[in-house]
């Protein structure tokens, strides 16, 4: 296995340093004893006060510095490379949530385009060894051919949140060609943990039995033909972006797309009754989600499964978390966290 390997001198800037995978991240990088810029608008998207919890466990390692701004500044994007001169560039940040692109649009398209091109600008004007981004699951749409494989057509998006990361992967591949880039885009699978997303659907399931209401179930209660989901645990995702650091593309165009998921599709009513049940030992009492069926909605998908023999090819690593032990540390954290007795 390809292990990762810090330079001491090395500067890294995270976009996104309060965000779930952007926090984690940058804790395994100021554990190892890296410098690590980070940035984040702090928006409201969802609660404040677990981005500054994240945000205080960072601020804690004197080889942090964050910057609070936005993406789509461009001059404030500019600024920040050329003061801290960043060796390699791990953008996480973007408007994220499928459902809700479809009633905000104007702020994917601010975040995720036009701050993805701020950012590219600013590699090319100082010049970076890797750059890592963020692309998504969604980028494959519809497709019935499973497991999907980063070769697998991706021209056919149905939410505006799947076409802007389908559009950094362009934006991408083209500054890649045109000024010699290297950069690597990462397709996540449904990543879950401590510290998660509170818009995710295991974080909002407990939030809503623990409020007294009934959670929805987007499958119209047709378990045969339930949704699947290949949900993946960011310890996984860190680990994968480790190995990746030091792994910049080469050859004529320095660009290169990978999944990273668990290879491991659940059904959605499995990974239902595997939260309640670690849900219920966290808390310990028996917990058992009401729940009413609904109509998959516009913009979702009825699958999504991740080849991940690329990823494995290329740095010897594969995510390897079942959902039973991913959840149970969600679960223990969450009781805690949130004072459930």
């Amino acid at each position: 296995m390809n292990e990762p390997q810090y330079d001491p001198a090395n500067v890294y800037l995270i976009t996104g340093a309060a965000g779930f995978i952007g926090c984690h991240m940058a804790k395994r990088l100021l554990d190892a004893g890296a410098r690590v810029i980070g940035l984040d608008n702090m928006n409201s998207y969802y609660e404040l006060k677990l981005k500054e919890e994240r945000l205080a466990q960072l601020k804690g390692y004197e080889s942090f510095h964050f910057i609070k701004g936005d993406i789509s500044d461009k001059s404030l994007i500019r600024t920040s490379f050329a003061t801290h001169r960043p060796n390699v560039v791990i953008h996480l940040a973007a408007q994220a949530g499928v459902l809700h692109s479809i009633d905000q649009p104007d702020v994917y398209m601010s975040s995720n385009v036009l701050g993805f091109y701020n950012v590219l600008e600013a590699c090319r004007q100082y010049p970076v060894e890797h750059l890592i981004y963020a692309s998504s699951s969604s980028v494959y749409g519809a497709n019935k051919k499973v497991p999907f494989e980063e070769t697998d057509m991706t021209d056919t998006p149905i939410s505006l949140y799947a076409s802007t990361k389908k559009s950094n992967e362009l934006m991408a591949y083209t500054y890649s060609h045109l000024f010699r880039i290297p950069a690597t885009g990462l397709r996540f699978f449904t990543v879950y943990g401590p510290m998660g997303r509170p818009d995710m659907s295991y974080y909002k399931f407990a939030n809503m039995h623990f409020a007294g209401k009934s959670i929805p179930i987007y499958n119209n209660g047709d378990l045969e033909h339930d949704l699947y989901r290949d949900f993946t645990y960011i310890d996984d995702i860190v680990a994968g972006l480790e190995r990746l650091l030091g792994h910049a593309p080469t050859g004529e165009v320095p660009h290169q797309l990978f999944n990273i998921g668990n290879n491991r599709p659940e059904k959605l009513m499995v990974f239902i009754e595997t939260l309640e049940r670690c849900l219920s030992r966290a808390a310990g009492r028996t917990i058992v989600f009401d729940k009413r069926f609904e109509p998959i909605k516009a913009g979702d998908v009825p699958a999504t499964y991740a080849s991940t023999e690329r990823l494995q090819q290329a740095v010897g690593f594969k995510p390897e978390t079942p959902i039973e032990v991913g959840l149970q540390q969600f679960a223990d954290w969450y009781v805690s966290y949130h004072g459930i007795s």
